[in-house]
């Protein structure tokens, strides 16, 4: 078990998400970065789908009362353990009472914690997921208890750590295919929307980023679709909101880009004022 001594500014837990529940209005959430969040449970040898810890920007204080592996990827948040120095990638063994801590936010915007087994909270509709009116908590509470299993540790066991390409956090290119609207643009607008360095507003959470600068729009809006993440919705006023995991799963503005898997989770690392434009890819 994990006690929470400081919950962090942003922290909850994440698997791939919660899906064959849209058709209700259910998002499918999980891990913004889903890169990160396989990289971490890669690393300790976890099923793909186990539940990770998503940090955002300011880490929490955890309490260990259990032997276990944990391993970081994603932002680095100058992760400590008992106050030594932590680095990403790498497996670490932590014993009973040991209290992991973060600093200052170095890169990126979103870490993953992964512990051998994964989290072992409660499953809902098939997924561990955080979210708020499906879940009970949608972010973790100081005094929070989390659920998960012992390991144990074999003599001279070492610690071990691999070189990860880990570009894509600070990437400003976002590949994109086109939307189902997006040949309604005129030939200005597609070129103005492809070759614009946008920037982040303040609006951007797990549900959505909004871009500050507009893209003049003359279309009208369309029958209330399906959308996903990754979904580039264009808003009368002619600003551009990018859907994220948390996403509504219907929308009735003009989808005029999809963001590919692998820009999802770039933009995941990214915050209010980076800048990011798109690409666009006509392989499918």
């Amino acid at each position: 078990m994990i006690k929470v001594l400081k919950p962090g500014f942003y922290s909850s837990i994440q698997d791939v998400g919660r899906f064959g529940f849209q058709q209700y209005g259910v998002p499918s959430s999980g891990a913004m970065d889903q890169n990160a969040a396989a990289l971490a449970n890669g690393l300790l040898g976890n099923s793909e789908n186990a539940a990770v810890l998503e940090i955002t920007i300011t880490g929490p204080t955890l309490q260990f009362n259990c032997v276990t592996k944990i391993c970081l990827s994603g932002a680095d948040v100058s992760p400590k353990l008992n106050n030594v120095p932590l680095t990403n990638n790498k497996l670490i063994k932590v014993n009973p009472n040991d209290v992991l801590s973060f600093g200052a936010l170095q890169t990126g915007v979103r870490c993953y914690l992964a512990v051998s087994g994964g989290f072992q909270t409660e499953r809902i509709m098939g997924s561990r997921s955080m979210y708020r009116g499906v879940t009970f908590h949608y972010v973790l509470k100081k005094h929070d208890e989390l659920e998960l299993n012992s390991v144990t540790i074999e003599a001279g066991e070492q610690n071990s750590r691999l070189r990860i390409q880990q570009s894509y956090l600070e990437s400003a290119v976002l590949p994109a295919f086109k939307g189902p609207e997006f040949d309604l643009l005129s030939a200005v607008q597609q070129k103005q929307l492809l070759s614009t360095r946008f920037t982040i507003s303040k609006d951007n959470n797990r549900m959505a980023y909004q871009l500050n600068e507009p893209l003049s729009n003359t279309l009208e809006a369309i029958i209330t679709s399906v959308v996903l993440p990754g979904t580039v919705q264009l808003t009368p006023s002619g600003k551009l909101i990018i859907l994220m995991r948390d996403c509504q799963t219907t929308g009735g503005y003009p989808r005029v880009l999809q963001l590919k898997e692998s820009a999802i989770n770039s933009l995941a690392q990214k915050f209010t004022g980076h800048e990011v434009s798109f690409q666009l890819n006509t392989q499918y």
